[in-house]
């Protein structure tokens, strides 16, 4: 009996019709830190910059919650790094 529950609950789900159609995650594009102010170029010198992108720990914070655009994220990624090799940032703490 337990496998007939479980085909009705995923029947209803599948039948749920009471979402709105084309809205699901419909929500406004904000620009990144970097697009907004029109930097081409992420410098690994500005380290004000780039701490904001780290957790206290020294671990680079996601695109989802730093809030780049992918590019911006892998240019950012790309300075870090660099700055941590010039012993400008922290590898870890």
């Amino acid at each position: 009996m337990i496998g007939r529950s479980n085909n009705r609950r995923n029947n209803t789900r599948k039948n749920d019709s009471r979402r709105k159609p084309g809205f699901a995650g419909a929500r406004e594009q904000t620009q990144c830190r970097f697009c907004r102010r029109g930097i081409k170029y992420v410098d690994y010198k500005d380290i004000g910059t780039l701490q904001k992108l780290l957790t206290n720990r020294g671990k680079i914070y996601s695109r989802k919650r730093s809030g780049n655009c992918a590019g911006c994220q892998r240019k950012s990624k790309k300075a870090i790094k660099r700055a941590r090799y010039m012993a400008l940032l922290p590898f870890t703490v």
